[in-house]
């Protein structure tokens, strides 16, 4: 048996409590790691209308979500807790890992997860504000809460594994026609991880990413699904848990002298 080595570890995972990132909560638990699922509390689909040019297949479920998540992984009590926090805001960083050691220690692996996406995003339609949302969210918080982590680790370098980071892109980053805004700010977010991973490496904390391929989250048609299969040459769309395991193995000891790498975990799409 593979002994990972993340048991205990505390695992913080933006964007926790939906989609990929709750396959990733759940992944990281099986594994007897200390996780924090990172919520939005944003309005949800039940009734109401999605924010001006936001679809909401990308809006994170919110609060409830959540805490459905916890509850249904034991709780606190097994080491797994829900904190909220809106990393669009510049300063949310700090204030997001001091709630997380609060309730579960210092934090060994951070997984950049969380995503916004809005539609319409083609060249013609790009507007500043929403090259700003994308960019915030996608890009920049990633690397501030990247930095927050390694501000936190310096007692922690004579440690084998003082930390990690797994970033979530995208396997279309290289070029996502008519998604511009969340194409290039996930080529951003690649960019961030080879430069973050040279940086820290004397510091002994890794940075990686995957990229998945099309994964359904519940957002896919059967149309779109029969079409999406056509694309990919292994002939099915990716699962939450396809991406899940990736990050768990990236984060883990068998991945401890892998850095600076976007696994590309999409079926052959995009090849």
């Amino acid at each position: 048996m593979i002994d990972t080595g993340l048991a205990g570890r505390v695992v913080l995972v933006t964007g926790g409590n939906g989609g990929i990132g709750a396959a990733i909560v759940r992944a990281f638990a099986a594994q007897g790691a200390r996780v924090a699922a990172h919520y939005l509390d944003a309005p949800g689909p039940d009734g109401a209308e999605p924010p001006a040019g936001v679809r909401w297949e990308h809006v994170t479920p919110g609060a409830r979500a959540a805490e459905d998540l916890v509850a249904g992984l034991g709780g606190a009590e097994a080491g797994v807790v829900a904190v909220g926090a809106d990393l669009a805001v510049p300063d949310a960083a700090p204030a997001l890992f001091d709630a997380v050691e609060a309730r579960l220690g210092r934090v060994a692996v951070l997984v950049n997860n969380a995503a916004h996406c809005e539609a319409p995003d083609t060249i013609d339609e790009l507007t500043a504000d929403s090259l700003g949302r994308h960019y915030r969210v996608n890009a920049i918080a990633p690397a501030l809460l990247t930095a927050e982590l390694a501000r936190r680790v310096p007692d922690r370098r004579g440690a084998a594994e003082p930390g990690c980071v797994v970033n979530v892109s995208t396997d279309a980053a290289r070029a996502f026609p008519r998604q511009i805004g969340y194409g290039t700010s996930k080529a951003a977010l690649e960019a961030f991880t080879r430069g973050a991973a040279l940086d820290l490496a004397a510091a002994g904390i890794r940075v990686n990413a995957v990229a998945p391929g099309p994964v359904q989250t519940g957002w896919m048609t059967e149309e779109v699904l029969d079409h999406a299969r056509t694309l990919v040459p292994m002939g099915r769309v990716g699962e939450p848990a396809d991406i899940a395991d990736a990050v768990v193995f990236l984060a883990s000891h068998q991945a401890r002298w892998i850095t600076g790498q976007v696994l590309q975990v999409a079926g052959g799409h995009a090849l």
